[in-house]
């Protein structure tokens, strides 16, 4: 049986980090903080920083990376999907404080600088930029010969948007509140050291379950963005009390950022359909369900509370 800790991830030790480092980081807050650690985006009252006695829009910011999944683009020589991941990724971070994305800023970093590879990876962030209707505003690129090895590059990025106030999510989160799912394209941006471990050497392999796409292919399946799945409930008047980005932890760790202490929820494991690419890695790679649902998305990119009484009209 394989492990998400065998293949090099602790979940475990990622938590103990933020709880060591939670302090420091604490104690540069002032009032304007809203929402800090913990959060998926942090939140910053414009209002209190200005000093304008009212409260002010908020500016919601995320930093995040692609993982892994660097590696499986650069061995399959493909390197315009993981910038799309990176600025998906974020944008959904902040979607779930009910932000709008700004602009985004990116970080690339190569053991030696390619510039058509370099191109082709911000052509990627800039695509999903516009599509996210984002600024890109730049970025860093950093050449640094002995940290990665020949041929290794890292993608990161920051995105800032914004949301009034009162529209700041979660909200109103109560028991009897029903969940809804937007499905995921695939594993997104997180499991990916898990997945090659188990796929190494078989990138080009086209199991039947795939439908015709390698397992390289299915890997490499953009991070869904759910900005106009979200815009498109508020603007049928569907009343969101939280949404849950399924990252790194799976819905274990990600759906309860979201609801309040002492709130728990039950979901139905066969309401849904779990990806062919998870199934297979759960098979092929030994993989129990709970420790698999605590490593990969499963099939769940966003989950959407709600009051039970829309979640019909929804």
């Amino acid at each position: 049986m394989t492990t998400y800790q065998q293949a090099g991830v602790d979940i475990a030790a990622g938590t103990r980090a933020t709880q060591l480092m939670a302090d420091a980081v604490r104690s540069t807050h002032t009032s304007a903080v809203l929402a800090g650690l913990g959060a998926f985006g942090g939140c910053f009252d414009l209002g209190a920083a200005l000093g304008t006695g009212t409260p002010g829009p908020v500016l919601v910011a995320s930093t995040d990376g692609v993982g892994t999944k660097t590696l499986v683009a650069g061995a399959l020589g493909r390197y315009d999907t993981v910038g799309q991941d990176l600025v998906n990724h974020c944008v959904n971070d902040i979607l779930v404080q009910g932000a709008r994305p700004l602009f985004f800023m990116d970080y690339v970093a190569v053991a030696q600088l390619d510039p058509a590879q370099v191109a082709e990876l911000v052509g990627g962030v800039a695509a999903a930029c516009r599509a996210a209707g984002c600024a890109l505003l730049g970025g860093e690129t950093a050449e640094m010969p002995d940290v990665y090895h020949a041929g290794a590059f890292d993608l990161a990025g920051t995105i800032v948007g914004v949301v009034e106030r009162e529209r700041l999510l979660p909200r109103d989160v109560a028991a009897g509140d029903a969940i809804l799912a937007l499905p995921s394209s695939g594993l997104h941006t997180n499991g990916f050291s898990l997945a090659r471990r188990v796929f190494a050497t078989r990138y080009d392999e086209r199991p039947p379950e795939l439908g015709g796409a390698t397992i390289g292919e299915a890997l490499l399946a953009v991070h869904r963005p759910y900005g106009r799945e979200v815009a498109a409930l508020w603007d049928a008047g569907v009343p969101i009390h939280a949404l849950a980005h399924i990252t790194g932890g799976g819905v274990y760790d990600n759906l309860p950022r979201v609801l309040p202490a002492g709130l728990g929820a039950l979901i139905r494991r066969e309401s849904w359909d779990v990806p062919p690419i998870c199934e297979l890695l759960m098979r092929d790679g030994g993989l129990a369900e709970r420790e698999a649902f605590h490593a990969l998305n499963m099939g769940l990119g966003m989950l959407v509370v709600l009051p039970k009484a829309a979640a019909d009209a929804a």
